[in-house]
């Protein structure tokens, strides 16, 4: 894999947040930002592919219109905001 190089103009304070954070998981602030967005990234691409989901068999379940309703919490996206 091909390796970039990003540079962010972060504000003092917030730096200071992120080294705190890093030490704290006994990382670097560049893994921990890194991490961040890796996560971040994965989170949308599951919430992205729970949505086509539901769009595909629809809010009831799949394709069975005369099921009963399930519970929310059951639902693919529960918990996923």
């Amino acid at each position: 894999m091909a390796s970039r190089v990003l540079s962010l103009r972060i504000d003092a304070d917030l730096w200071d947040r992120i080294r705190d954070h890093a030490a704290k998981r006994g990382m670097s602030a560049q893994d921990y930002v890194v991490q961040a967005l890796v996560r971040d990234d994965f989170d949308e691409r599951f919430k992205t592919a729970v949505d086509e989901t539901e769009r595909f068999y629809g809010q009831d379940g799949p394709l069975n219109a005369s099921a009963p309703a399930r519970d929310p919490q059951s639902r693919p996206s529960a918990g996923i905001r």
